[in-house]
């Protein structure tokens, strides 16, 4: 759906970006992470054709942003940075006047995404009444009219309390699925990445640092298990067999190994009639933990 080929933009002996290479598929939410300046807003500018790149490409469904315009900006539904609205008209004027440039638009598609992002209370009051938080979610409600089959969102959680937070990221992941939407995000809030996004590309200083899906992100390293059994020196001698890390209490081990690890673990110690009561991870790693390492921001 999204394809970045070789995406570069410099400015004068400075590189934002430096020849990122991205593919974005129908149904996933997609999440842009990297530390401030790393180039992720310069990204989605030239993603939405705001500026175009010194060299590379931007493809949606197929068009180029840069060849054809009109034809790639129609599946495009964007919120880059705060919402510019109407202060003076409600939110559904707002919405209204957008609809006019749009003849496919109906006002039964209004009310529709009124609906989805829960502003049906506060529609038709002006929109200067408006928290920020409702402004950004009039803005996705713009952004979701035309029907696009992507959407970008850059720190969509700008404004929004915990609960608004929450809600929006269970919408962006069920419009992803049961619509076939490729969702992309930029944040800073990393544990919202998290719970949000299905892959995560990691950019710094304009380069690609790596694509990974989140669960195999955060999973990827060795954590520390606590395992309680009955036969502890057993289990020493198998550990050690093995070549796991460990430490041992009178009735626990806690070893430190990677989660595919566990059965063979568990297999080898049951093997050697030790009696498992429990296997508990005492700390999986975090996105923002991984990221730090990845960035060299933990430094």
């Amino acid at each position: 759906m999204v394809e970045l080929k070789g995406l570069t933009k410099r400015i004068g002996r400075h590189t934002l970006v430096d020849d990122l290479t991205l593919l974005i598929g129908k149904g996933e939410v997609f999440g842009l992470l990297g530390p401030n300046g790393a180039g992720k807003t310069t990204t989605i500018r030239m993603i939405t054709g705001l500026i175009k790149p010194t060299k590379g490409e931007v493809t949606i469904a197929g068009y180029s942003v840069t060849g054809e315009f009109e034809k790639a900006i129609e599946n495009i539904g964007a919120v880059v940075e705060n919402p510019e609205m109407y202060g003076y008209l409600s939110g559904y004027e707002n919405l209204l006047h957008y609809a006019r440039m749009h003849k496919t638009i109906t006002k039964g598609r209004i009310r529709e995404v009124v609906g989805l992002v829960g502003l049906e209370e506060r529609i038709h009051e002006k929109v200067r009444t408006y928290s920020l938080g409702m402004r950004q979610r009039l803005g996705l409600a713009q952004s979701l009219l035309h029907k696009p089959g992507v959407l970008i969102l850059d720190e969509p959680t700008n404004g929004l309390d915990p609960a608004g937070i929450r809600e929006l990221r269970e919408y962006l992941k069920r419009l992803a699925r049961e619509e076939g939407i490729a969702v992309i995000v930029s944040s800073h809030l990393l544990a919202e990445m998290e719970k949000m996004c299905d892959r995560i590309a990691i950019i710094d200083k304009g380069r690609l640092i790596g694509v990974e899906q989140v669960d195999s992100f955060v999973g990827a390293k060795k954590q520390k298990w606590l395992i309680l059994l009955n036969e502890v020196k057993t289990a020493e001698k198998v550990l050690a067999e093995k070549g796991i890390l460990y430490s041992a209490e009178e009735r626990s081990v806690t070893i430190e190994a990677k989660k595919e690890q566990i059965p063979s673990v568990i297999a080898s110690l049951v093997e050697k009639e030790c009696s498992i009561y429990e296997v508990s991870p005492i700390k999986k790693a975090s996105l923002e933990e991984e990221f730090l390492l990845v960035t060299g921001g933990a430094k």
